[in-house]
């Protein structure tokens, strides 16, 4: 299942890449996201919970950058399962950022989500439903973040 979208945000481009490229904030626009922590250079593990109508999943991820061109595009993959291995999660993600001009800079994502196991057997509308809320909620968390580290100067 594909999910996607893009937003458009008061910062260059530079220094947007700077942070979506900063796991702990990155981790904390996340919803659900429990923790995060670096393997090495490329390689992070995640703990994060997700609710789909009464099922409540906690997924053991990992994520791995795949390829990072500065300051236009990320790349990454994600794979994980749920504790007893009840569902798996594999998604294929790619960030690319357009510069605007004039200290704006586009933010396009694309997400190619596969889920198996209990939470695969919802039906397909539902999960990609749920995981465009997700999506929203993160990009909304994102733009809270990088007003406020703008605010307080932490994100020149």
């Amino acid at each position: 299942m594909i999910v996607d979208g893009a937003f458009e945000i008061d910062m260059p481009r530079e220094r947007l890449f700077k942070v979506i490229t900063d796991p702990a904030l990155m981790a904390s626009c996340v919803p659900g996201c429990e923790s995060i922590e670096r393997i090495d250079a490329t390689t992070y593990r995640a703990i994060v919970t997700v609710a789909i109508s009464f099922i409540k999943a906690r997924f053991n991820l990992v994520i791995e950058v795949t390829r990072e061109t500065p300051p236009e595009s990320i790349a990454s993959i994600t794979r994980g399962e749920e504790g007893g291995r009840a569902s798996q999660l594999t998604a294929t993600n790619e960030v690319v950022l357009i510069d605007l001009g004039e200290g704006r800079a586009r933010l396009q994502y694309v997400s190619d989500l596969s889920v198996t196991g209990r939470l695969g057997k919802f039906a397909l509308g539902m999960m990609k439903k749920k995981a465009q809320v997700l999506a929203h909620e993160f990009v909304d968390n994102l733009k809270i973040k990088v007003s406020s580290s703008m605010h307080d100067g932490a994100a020149n």
